[in-house]
């Protein structure tokens, strides 16, 4: 197998998710927190991030059919979540969460419901690319220290 090929693959993938604003410069900064004691430490924080934030929209859904038009709980709970996004460097899911707490300070309860929408669903998508990205790490083998994408 041509581990060298997968690598490029990996970092081609990773560029893109930066590229299409999936991901900052936070996750490159998670990734240099990876040495040989603990090696996956990215997907592992990625994975609990991913095991946090379904719990947290699990909660602003019960939180907004159960508190209609509360929006300072919607707000508590989905800073909560931007402050997850923020960790792992989710931007695109940060960009929707403050979104969608522009429009609780509106008292806008459309808006706010569109916005979650937006959020489940760049939810879904991030965790699609981001599984398929340390799949390849994976495939690929241990290698050096994480690299930046080149902007």
């Amino acid at each position: 197998m041509d581990y060298s090929n997968l690598r490029r693959q990996a970092a081609s993938m990773k560029k893109s998710l930066f590229d299409q604003g999936y991901l900052d410069e936070q996750f490159c900064q998670v990734e240099d927190l990876q040495d040989e004691a603990s090696p996956n430490f990215a997907e592992e924080v990625v994975t609990l991030f991913f095991k946090d934030s379904a719990r947290l929209i699990s909660n602003i859904e019960q939180a907004l059919e159960k508190y209609p038009k509360d929006f300072n709980k919607w707000d508590a709970y989905m800073q909560q979540l931007k402050g997850s996004c923020s960790s792992i460097g989710a931007s695109r899911m940060k960009i929707e969460c403050m979104s969608f707490r522009d429009y609780c300070g509106q008292g806008n309860a459309e808006g706010c419901m569109k916005s979650f929408q937006k959020v489940k669903r760049e939810h879904g998508v991030l965790r699609q690319k981001l599984e398929a990205y340390f799949q390849l790490l994976r495939q690929a083998g241990p290698t050096g220290a994480a690299t930046r994408p080149s902007m």
